[in-house]
């Protein structure tokens, strides 16, 4: 288990501040942010490249805050892999392994063992600047598994890859993290990788943690507007719940009364995914309580799925795959009709 304790970094112009994370043994968990929300900053703290000012980092039990860097058993691999380029691919994974001065046939058992796990030991001799992205990442992954690492950081490690590799990559990610079971802190601000990949994920914004979850209470029980925009919930309104006295609640904006589920009253925020709604040209036979008709005013195409935005108003973002768009004859003017649970609709 890895352990930060209110934990604060002060680079001057930037600070991380109380930041308090629990990663369990063999968990593969996700800092999720923006860019400049501090998530490198944080990884390099835990691995020891950063002072401390105030707080705690603590591993199996052990306080490791000021521990020197090459004493945690903490590897880190960055996004732009950070491979010498004048060595092979070889001599790159056992770098680490001949700095600690081990043993050449215990070099020799852990390249087998690594490249073998990998699939890369028909590049053992080729130099980085030959392989494809994927490779160096893979490679980069080699080296940092090499000293057999208690925690494994990853900094980013498919941002700069093509959508096809990333793709490839995750999948390689899961398959050595089920079988390995290090424990794993990856960083990411791709919300789709966060939501792939990991068993918990922090949100982190401005330097502090603004939600931990799971990635469902994430993707569906965001805690704040910052949380909600970043997990791509896309509609999010601002207003006030009330009792309507009917047994309904309602959640009032300025210009539509929602009916929602929730024990909260007052001025709050309320999100709907575009993916739970429901659109149609013709009024459904539904039990949703919330239906509404409106006028298609934009339409992002995204290849398989198109993002429909329904002015009503306000503005709904609604998500439908292609065969639906083309089937309904969606276009921009056209008059629709709208339809979600209440139950869909997360109060906060």
């Amino acid at each position: 288990m890895i352990e930060t304790k209110n934990l604060c970094v002060n680079l001057g112009s930037f600070q991380l501040q109380d930041i308090n994370l629990t990663v369990d043994d063999g968990e593969y968990f996700i800092v999720l942010g923006p860019t400049g929300a501090g998530k490198t900053v944080l990884l390099e703290t835990i691995a020891g490249l950063y002072p401390v000012k105030s707080g705690e980092i603590w591993l199996s039990g052990k306080e490791i805050t000021r521990l020197e860097p090459e004493k945690r058993g903490i590897s880190i691999v960055y996004q732009d892999q950070a491979l010498f380029p004048h060595l092979s691919v070889k001599d790159n994974i056992v770098f680490g392994l001949r700095l600690r001065k081990q043993a050449r046939q215990e070099i020799a058992a852990s390249l087998d063992w690594l490249t073998e796990l990998l699939g890369i030991s028909h590049l053992l001799e080729r130099k980085p600047n030959t392989l494809s992205g994927g490779e160096r990442q893979k490679v980069a992954l080699a080296r940092a598994l090499s000293i057999k690492p208690q925690v494994l950081l990853l900094d980013e490690p498919l941002s700069a890859l093509d959508p096809e590799s990333r793709e490839a990559m995750q999948r390689e990610l899961r398959r050595i993290h089920n079988r390995l079971k290090v424990t794993t802190i990856h960083v990411t601000h791709d919300f789709e990788e966060a939501i792939a990949l990991g068993d918990h994920i922090a949100v982190l914004g401005e330097g502090r943690i603004k939600q931990v979850g799971t990635p469902k209470d994430i993707f569906n029980q965001p805690n704040s507007e910052f949380v909600a925009r970043f997990a791509m919930t896309r509609n999010i309104f601002t207003g006030e719940v009330i009792d309507k006295g009917n047994g309904n609640t309602v959640f009032r904006t300025e210009d539509a009364e929602l009916v929602v589920v929730t024990d909260l009253r007052g001025r709050l925020h309320a999100s709907v995914r575009p993916e739970d709604i429901l659109i149609s040209p013709k009024p459904l036979h539904s039990s949703a309580r919330n239906s509404f008709c409106g006028t298609i005013t934009y339409i992002a195409d995204r290849g398989s799925t198109l993002y429909l935005t329904v002015n009503l108003p306000p503005d709904f973002v609604c998500l439908v795959t292609r065969r639906s768009f083309e089937e309904m004859k969606l276009a921009e003017g056209n008059k629709v009709y709208i339809t979600f649970k209440a139950s869909a609709i997360h109060v906060f």
